[in-house]
């Protein structure tokens, strides 16, 4: 008997040709591009350090784009934002010790957004391991410990010939749903000796699909026809399967508005007559929420930001939909679908009956204009005309990062389509290196990144990066004089702040100082500004000198 497989095992005689005559001076680092470039990769963000030599020299003997970014954590946020926009691995090469340690809260927001970030970090010498004891530089008594709570998976090589394996496992780990970040640790010496191996010409590590029980999705799809008030929350885990359009057709199927989180926003049209939009902080989107007699949540494990603060207490039937297992009835209890949402959602599409419902869209604009007179009633103009600014600076297809700021708190509830922020894991310096991994990954089209004053100085070292290598990123800075989200926090809760107040460069001349245009605009400018610069090729930067507010925080009352 001839099984497909067995086709798969046979050489071709370019590959045989390429093992029996390999080039000269190839090293472990050398195993670890070829097989990058055998998965598919093309990019490589990091930074170089001792132990890691051995992977930058490989680098260039091969034909994979390098990124080199200033700090570690920095160089983990490019490559997050590069995997979010191309769904694709990015890999991120960083040395030991401090090297990779610093990289650690940009894994943590990859993990939480779900993005597929493939981290290779060196090793001290095998014959150091496992002791620090050894008095090697960056050495720690166990490194790959301090990503285990942080990464998806971890992978540890110790000879060469693990190399190719140990990757691809990383690899198909990383693309899997829930997609993720993963680690690979490979001691110096392995990456320096000479390789003895063929060149790896052909690797595969495909991801697993994770389909959902059909007798889950025929009990959700009875329980969507059947309700009376049916509605939808939509997650990132939307977006993230490639699943807009399967929202959408069941949406309209059974007549069921839908709301999306934060992380979500994109997965549902914001006009369109079901859209509640993704108010997710307002106290009239939750009581419809919680009024609905079957909610169904896809890609979404209902966390903190998505649940009005674990103020959401649903009253009807709840169905999860939801990649990640750990999060299934991690908050509700729920019907719960472990399942790619794409596939989940598919299913109850072709399963669902039709469900009437002329009322539903009426509902949606009741609540809608509840939130717009509760917003209007609070005095914000300024904050919704420099968002209304930005929003109309910025060209259809361009993509925006946000740092944690007063006005992206403002754009997770008020921007009508796709952001992406660190509301994953809430970390400041966010917006403008993941800004510049997205430019990489398309350099046709211009990127914004939003940052406040407080979170610029986090990533400022970065202007360097956008300049070396032209990308196609302007920088808007909001600057409140510090830390504004927290200012607002310490005022409402203790009366006064504390440790919010900053000194602050003038950063129009710090941008200059990198060969960067800059230019400091008011409100009344904004959008001119950054139409203009928008539109110039490379870097720029404009710097908005603006207290803005947010908007009360309804979640209380």
């Amino acid at each position: 008997m001839t099984h497909d497989h067995d086709l798969v095992l046979r050489p071709t005689p370019a590959q045989t040709e390429a093992a029996l005559n390999p080039p000269p001076g190839r090293t472990g680092g050398d195993l670890v591009v070829e097989t990058l470039a055998g998965l598919g990769a093309s990019t490589v963000f990091g930074l170089p350090g001792q132990h890691a030599l051995g992977l930058f020299d490989a680098l260039r003997r091969s034909d994979l784009r390098y990124v080199g970014l200033r700090v570690e954590n920095n160089a983990g946020f490019a490559a997050d934002a590069y995997g979010r926009v191309t769904g694709e691995v990015a890999p991120l090469f960083l040395s030991t010790g401090p090297g990779a340690l610093t990289s650690l809260s940009a894994l943590q927001e990859a993990a939480a957004a779900s993005a597929p970030v493939l981290t290779i970090v060196s090793q001290v010498p095998v014959a150091g391991l496992g002791g620090g004891r050894h008095g090697y530089l960056h050495e720690l008594r166990d490194q790959q410990a301090a990503f285990r709570d942080v990464v998806k998976s971890v992978h540890t090589v110790r000879t060469q010939s693990q190399i190719p394996s140990a990757i691809a496992a990383a690899w198909e780990s990383a693309l899997s749903a829930p997609h993720g970040p993963v680690y690979v640790e490979i001691p110096q010496d392995v990456l320096l000796a000479e390789a003895t191996l063929p060149q790896v010409t052909a690797v595969d590590a495909g991801p697993h699909e994770l389909v959902p029980r059909p007798e889950l999705t025929a009990v959700a799809a009875d329980l969507l026809a059947k309700a009376e008030r049916p509605v939808i929350i939509a997650g990132g885990g939307v977006v993230r399967a490639d699943a807009a359009g399967k929202l959408r057709a069941l949406a309209e199927k059974v007549n069921a508005p839908v709301v999306c989180t934060f992380g979500g926003k994109g997965a549902f049209p914001w006009e369109h007559p079901l859209s509640l939009q993704s108010w997710m902080e307002d106290r009239h989107v939750t009581d419809f929420l919680e009024d609905a007699d079957v909610l169904l949540v896809v890609g979404s494990g209902l966390g903190e930001l998505s649940s009005n603060y674990h103020t959401f207490a649903p009253r009807g039937r709840v169905i999860q939909i939801e990649a990640d297992a750990g999060k299934l009835e991690s908050n509700h209890p729920a019907l719960g679908i472990h399942a790619d949402a794409r596939l989940a959602l598919q299913a109850l599409v072709e399963t669902v009956g039709e469900r009437p419902d002329e009322k539903a869209p009426a509902r949606v604009a009741e609540v809608l204009n509840a939130v717009r007179e509760r917003i209007a009633s609070q005095e914000l103009t300024l904050e919704q005309d420099v968002l209304a600014s930005v929003r109309a600076a910025l060209p259809p297809k361009s993509p925006s990062f946000w740092d944690m700021t007063i006005l992206a708190y403002w754009a997770w509830s008020a921007w009508p389509g796709p952001l992406h922020s660190a509301q994953g894991a809430g970390g400041l310096g966010y917006g403008f290196p993941a800004a510049l991994g997205a430019a990489v990954a398309d350099p046709t089209t211009p990127v914004l990144a939003v940052s406040g004053d407080g979170g610029a100085l986090y990533s400022i070292a970065e202007l360097a990066t956008a300049k070396q290598e032209s990308l196609n990123v302007t920088w808007l800075i909001v600057d409140d004089g510090g830390y504004g989200i927290l200012r607002e926090y310490m005022n409402d809760t203790f009366g006064q702040a504390t440790a919010t107040e900053l000194t602050r460069p003038d950063y129009v001349a710090l941008a200059e100082s990198f060969g960067v245009p800059a230019v400091r605009t008011s409100p009344e400018k904004l959008r001119e500004d950054l139409v203009a610069a928008l539109a110039a090729p490379g870097p720029s930067v404009v710097v908005l000198p603006a207290l803005l507010r947010m908007f009360a925080p309804t979640h209380l009352g």
